[in-house]
């Protein structure tokens, strides 16, 4: 069992424990009761081998809202692309190269890029990290691609270690 694991039980079970004290079973007392735990694992933090595992939680929030905002940005793009009286786009495919190691990154990421509308996500080499894209409109997605990927490669590798 890991550290952060341990960490996680700690707190469900201070939750509980206030929750015991308090005589009440409703989701105000756990929530009341976690977040005091939070606190006293966070005060205790230098007595754990692991990192906190509240910062795993911040990079996972991170992670989702910048997919969020991504998933606007990329809608917002293909909004305007679609409903042009001319459609003056120039579908293609292009090569891209991740940092990205393990295959669970490398999964994530081909699934957030592929959730963003205008990108495909056609092949991937995860020994050689290439991976295959299809983009709406090549002339404008390439640069706008690259950056978001790197944001995305940047947020998953602080989630993931």
């Amino acid at each position: 069992m890991t550290e952060i694991t341990t960490q996680i039980l700690l707190n469900l079970l201070i939750a509980f424990v206030w929750m015991l004290l308090n005589e009440s079973w409703n989701v105000v007392v756990f929530g009341i009761g976690y977040s005091i735990g939070f606190i006293i694992i966070l005060l205790m933090r230098r007595f754990f081998p692991e990192r906190f595992y509240g910062r795993k939680i911040i990079s996972i929030i991170k992670l989702f809202s910048l997919f969020i905002i991504e998933l606007f940005k990329s809608s917002f793009v293909v909004f305007l692309q679609v409903t042009r009286p001319k459609l003056n786009i120039q579908p293609g495919i292009f090569r891209s190269e991740t940092v990205l190691k393990t295959n669970w990154e490398i999964t994530m990421l081909t699934t957030l890029l592929t959730l963003t509308p205008g990108s495909v996500v056609m092949e991937i080499d995860p020994k050689a990290g290439v991976m295959f894209i299809h983009a709406m409109d090549v002339t404008e997605f390439r640069n706008g691609f690259i950056k978001t990927k790197q944001k995305f490669e940047k947020a998953i590798i602080e989630v993931m270690r």
